[in-house]
């Protein structure tokens, strides 16, 4: 996909919600192609700063070709679960003033064939967010137990015939290796017996297994809590989900560190002595139907904002 086609999910609901100040220090944790860090930079003044994550090469190029000369703005190229580690090197845990998800694949991930996200174009079967780390999806397909194809569909696609589609997938890699999106794709189709209204039969199977591939939910639980520490006291972090299972562990996430301390509910404290270390901010949002009409990505978007309380301590 052309750059100027990728338009970012909920992009004005999560600047407001980042409450940008002119000096302060922001994170996007997942940069994408810079629509929310363009954004960001345009409300900062001279002394602010950006901080930019992106674990895809591609998009970390694309940063550098827009912002690199921009003297604000500090490139990553890894996981978000390396936040802590890239921020206490540059001595600002505890100064950061807003943390930016935008959680799942990219536009311009899903539209590139060769990238392997997509069942729509045919294209080699990687999926792989950094295609120079890990296994793709066509190596671990080759290789995975019937038994554990059948359990990553299930959990991380919530794919009720996971085992029939494991078993057509085991039996069609004896005859020949499954090694592009068509084939996959082709496969899971003829495995599945029934039809959901506008929703391609290999689309919670291609979900799955991309989730598993990059340790898209074990990436997310872990970067989750480092945020705590990250955070300002009144900074802000803002989540942007798109499917159940990632909004799941933002909401309890929230959830939890709202609610502070694990104490008896009779136990006789004010609620600020259970040590809330995050305040919810409003309710969780989703995209206008004029916004979900013109960018069908944004359909199943999730926002959801918490504030950091308290005393910032060092871990």
């Amino acid at each position: 996909m052309n750059e100027h086609h990728h338009v970012p999910v909920l992009l004005e609901e999560a600047l407001q919600a980042l409450h940008v100040k002119e000096d302060g220090v922001y994170v996007d944790a997942t940069y994408g192609r810079g629509g929310h860090a363009q954004e960001i930079l345009k409300r900062l003044g001279t002394h602010g700063q950006l901080l930019v994550f992106d674990r895809d090469p591609q998009a970390c190029e694309d940063a550098r070709r827009k912002f690199g000369a921009d003297a604000r703005v500090k490139i990553t190229q890894g996981p978000f679960s390396l936040l802590d580690r890239t921020i206490d090197i540059l001595g600002l845990a505890g100064k950061i003033n807003g943390i930016l998800f935008d959680l799942g694949v990219s536009s311009p991930q899903l539209d590139d064939a060769c990238r392997g996200f997509s069942f729509r174009a045919d294209g080699s079967l990687d999926m792989r967010m950094d295609p120079q780390a890990g296994k793709s999806a066509a190596d671990w397909i080759r290789r995975a137990e019937e038994n554990e194809i059948a359990q990553v569909i299930r959990e991380y696609g919530e794919e009720r015939f996971a085992k029939r589609i494991a078993r057509a997938i085991v039996s069609e890699r004896e005859i020949d290796p499954i090694t592009t999106t068509r084939r996959l794709a082709e496969i899971v189709t003829r495995a599945v017996p029934s039809r959901e209204k506008n929703k391609d039969p290999a689309t919670r199977t291609f979900q799955a297994i991309r989730i598993h591939i990059n340790r898209e939910l074990d990436e997310l639980r872990e970067a989750l809590p480092q945020t705590i520490r990250l955070l300002a006291t009144g900074g802000r972090l803002v989540a942007i989900s798109f499917h159940s299972l990632e909004d799941r562990i933002v909401k309890h996430f929230l959830r939890a560190e709202a609610k502070g301390d694990d104490l008896p509910p009779d136990f006789p404290v004010r609620h600020d002595q259970f040590h809330p270390r995050l305040k919810t901010i409003g309710k969780a949002i989703r995209a206008s139907e004029t916004e979900a009409r013109h960018n069908p990505r944004a359909r199943s978007a999730v926002l959801r904002v918490a504030e950091r309380t308290g005393e910032i301590t060092s871990a």
